[in-house]
């Protein structure tokens, strides 16, 4: 994986909310400058009514943290402004992150209200890390999200994220082939991406190359010549079953079969996907070309792969492109950064509520720890549990957990191991964290969505994963309630 060196990334500090800056100003002038303050990034559904997410964008949260800095050029602005003392800007100059990061691992497998990202940092910090922390935790989130579904759906067949020219934007297009190969993708159309993050990009053909030439079969036959070993034949471009196809095999036999070469593939961009492809197998396999893959793409999602596989479509390969860039159908991952405590010149902890009368937006308060509890006899994830920070949990009992959409329902937990999800990324400012290989992510991600039950992982109706809180954490929370007037 290639590394873009430090003096070449954009500074992002300043892409932070302008309220940040008033905000952290004021603590500067207030004497709030040096207090400890505890945040929470979480978020409260799933995107697509979905029975989980998966988490993504810690890479380059860690990037951002680690290149922060106001530069000449950001202090000069914000004097500009004439809204800021001089001796808050003095002391941007010199600013730099020195708190704790506690973060799920990317690829984790993560559900509404528990934290996946904890900040424990001097106030003014803490506040101004608050807009890129959201904006790369939500878009790899969310695209992640969406290409597990995708891959899921596609049942063990190969998955190509297609999206780069219908992305929101370049980066959008690059970070987002990162996050949908952690969801699961075996690669990209997007070159830069496997440049930087070594997501593997590959392609064949537009259309353009088979109208550019006198014939189709012409556009077939040069193309197997110059790529004998990767031709992926667009079969489309005229009429599939009359032209292509049959112009595809003959390119096969003249210039593929003669060298050896078995391995070779169509692709279906058009028209009914699923009796095309059942018709092209067929002739394939009459002519002997049973080695021969399928690939199909065209606005695919989760669903018209799940359609077109019901249909027995002859499909081996599936390329997604614009809903799986943007995850069209549900556009926005929804995370939220929230004050959840304070620490107080004792070190001792205060715990904050944010209360609505949106009860879902109450949020839970102090500094927490997260488990997850698996089934000893199984290896499936049972449930997960928010606790203080200073809790343990005794995995060697039996443990009664609430159902999280009706709390009078109680469910025992018993035989299971406990694993806290949180790991330190930074401390003190400095990075502790050991960054995994992006290809490590996702077979992370792979076998922890293979602890999730069918039941939590389907498409509609999923069941609700179990969140609860400690009795102490539960307790605590009702009190703040009750004190909140």
């Amino acid at each position: 994986m290639i590394r873009m060196k430090t003096e070449e990334k954009l500074n992002m500090t300043m892409l932070c909310d302008f309220y940040e800056l008033t905000m952290g100003n004021g603590y500067f002038q207030n004497g709030y400058k040096d207090r400890i303050t505890y945040f929470d990034v979480f978020f409260r559904r799933v995107p697509d009514d979905g029975g989980f997410a998966i988490a993504a964008g810690l890479e380059q949260l860690i990037d951002y943290i680690e290149n922060l800095h106001f530069s000449k050029e950001d202090i000069a602005y914000l004097r500009g402004r004439k809204l800021f003392s001089e001796e808050f800007l003095t002391y941007l100059k010199d600013f730099r992150f020195t708190g704790d990061i506690y973060a799920v691992p990317e690829g984790t497998p993560v559900f509404p209200r528990e934290p996946m990202v904890v900040v424990r940092a001097p106030a003014i910090e803490a506040q101004l890390i608050e807009t890129f922390t959201l904006l790369t935790i939500n878009h790899q989130s969310l695209i992640a999200t969406k290409a597990n579904r995708i891959v899921r759906a596609a049942k063990g067949r190969v998955v190509l994220e297609f999206g780069s020219r219908r992305a929101q934007g370049a980066d959008a297009a690059i970070i987002g082939a990162r996050a949908a190969y952690i969801g699961g993708c075996n690669g990209t159309a997007c070159t830069i991406s496997d440049q930087i993050y070594g997501v593997p990009a590959g392609g064949t053909m537009a259309h353009a190359w088979v109208q550019m030439f006198d014939s189709e079969y012409e556009a077939f036959k040069t193309y197997c010549q110059t790529y004998p070993t990767n031709a992926t034949l667009l079969v489309d471009t005229y009429n599939t079953l009359k032209s292509g196809v049959p112009n595809a095999i003959r390119a096969f036999n003249e210039v593929l079969r003669p060298l050896g070469i078995t391995k070779c593939g169509i692709r279906l961009d058009s028209g009914d996907i699923a009796y095309l492809s059942q018709q092209a197998r067929k002739m394939l396999d009459e002519a002997g070309w049973e080695t021969c893959q399928i690939s199909a793409s065209n606005s695919l999602d989760e669903y018209l792969i799940r359609d077109l596989l019901m249909q027995d479509a002859k499909i081996d390969m599936f390329g997604v492109g614009e809903r799986l860039i943007t995850a069209r159908s549900e556009s926005v991952f929804g995370g939220v950064y929230k004050l959840v405590a304070v620490e107080n010149d004792d070190g001792t902890i205060q715990p904050k509520i944010k209360v609505s009368e949106n009860v879902e937006k109450i949020t839970v308060p102090h500094f927490k720890k997260v488990y997850r509890f698996f089934g000893n006899d199984t290896g499936k994830a049972i449930a997960d549990y928010l606790t203080v920070y200073d809790e343990t949990v005794d995995d060697s009992g039996d443990l009664e957990i609430f159902d999280p959409n009706a709390t009078w329902k109680r469910k025992t937990v018993y035989d299971f191991t406990a694993k806290e999800l949180l790991v330190p990324v930074f401390l003190g400012g400095k990075l502790v964290y050991e960054r995994p290989a992006l290809q490590e992510i996702q077979r992370y991600c792979r076998e922890q969505v293979g602890t999730l039950w069918d039941e939590v992982k389907r498409f509609d109706n999923p069941h609700s994963y179990y969140v609860d809180l400690s009795d102490k954490l539960w307790q605590i929370r009702q009190d703040l309630l009750h004190n909140s007037d």
